[in-house]
This record gives structure tokens, sequence and C-alpha cells, in this order.
């Protein structure tokens, strides 16, 4: 039977279902002659009066979010660190983990960039080699690197504003500290510089 078809009797079904209640009005007569659940006859009745027809017509499923699927803001800043920097989704993984804090597999990463047709550098990427090793230095605060991550946050009052998340790691060490600014500015550098020097040598 055709699929619109059998639409069309489910829809029918209902719809006498509610009529006999109505003409009658027997609410149990009617599901129990019809061999209808009360329950189902219940949510038949409620969607009908609040949308008519429409409410009676079987809706499509919404498709559920996955409870560890990729938030709007790490696919932005995956999406900004391709096309911006043109880094590979190793680079990439590596760069959110070290950088933002975030933990996220390099498949999931190139996954994301398959869905944003973002899966092939331009052709006037450089192409550099993908050091899955990581350099470190001897002395706890002698080079330090440094990222800054805008962010919107929301007052007591319920505005929106602006603050700056200043990022450092140790190289030596990989101590990670993070401090939000209201401001971008080197003195605010400076001061989570000091700050991350202060922690490497306790």
């Amino acid at each position: 039977m055709h699929k619109e078809v059998k639409e069309y009797l489910r829809l029918r079904k209902k719809l006498v279902v509610l009529e006999y209640a109505h003409l009658f009005g027997n609410n149990l007569k009617a599901y129990k002659a019809c061999g209808i659940p009360k329950s189902t006859f219940y949510e038949w009745k409620r969607a009908y009066i609040k949308n008519g027809e429409e409410g009676l017509k079987r809706k499509k499923p919404i498709a559920k979010r996955h409870p560890r699927a990729l938030s709007q803001e790490v696919i932005d800043k995956i999406l900004e660190l391709r096309r911006v920097y043109h880094l590979g989704s190793r680079r990439i993984h590596w760069y959110l983990e070290r950088y933002h804090g975030i933990e996220t597999s390099e498949s999931s990463v190139y996954r994301t960039l398959v869905r944003h047709n973002e899966s092939r550098l331009p052709k006037t990427a450089s192409r550099r080699t993908v050091h899955t090793r990581r350099y470190a230095k001897n002395v706890p605060g002698y080079h330090v690197q440094l990222d800054v991550k805008f962010i919107t946050l929301q007052d007591p009052k319920g505005k929106k504003v602006r603050r700056f998340q200043y990022t450092a790691i140790d190289d030596a060490t990989r101590i990670r500290a993070l401090k939000i600014y209201k401001r971008h500015n080197q003195q605010n550098a400076i001061d989570l510089k000091l700050k991350i020097d202060r922690r490497c040598v306790m």
C-alpha cells in the first residue's frame, strides 16, 4: 500500500474514534469499542483540540543531539583554524587541546571539516611537516606560549559583555594558566606570564 494512503487511513481512524466519542458523549465506550488504549485516545484528543487535524498527523522524528557532539563554539574554532591558518586536522586537534583545553579526537575534527566542505586545503597553502612529538624547554619559565580567545559573557543584569581569555602554557612543565581580562593589551599578557612563572618555581 502506498505511503500516502496508509497515512490517510491512520488519520481517518483517529477522526472516526474522536467523532464517535463526541457524538455519544462517552470516551470510555469510544476507545474500548475501537480497541484503542486509554492513553493513546487522550493523546489524540489533546492533539486535536490544540491543532485540529494537523495535530493528528504523524510528525517526522526530531534527531536528538548526541551528548558528545561538538558545541558550536568548538566548530567555529575548528573552521577558523582551517580557513585562516590552513591547519590540518591533526594540527587543529593539537592546537585546541594545547591552547584552549578542548579535548576532542582528530577524527571528530576531520568529520567537522568534511561536513562544512573544508576537507581539502587550498592549493596555495604551504605544506608543513606535522610534528607529533611536542618540543620542550629544559628550564621552567624560559619559554611560554600565549594565546588569546574572545568570549562573550553575561553580567548579573543579563547584559552581554565581551571579555578576553588569556591562556599561557609553559613549554618545560606544561603548566597551563588561564585568566579572563576586561581588556586585550600587553599589560595583561605580562601579568599572566608572571603568574605562570610563579607557578613553575613553586
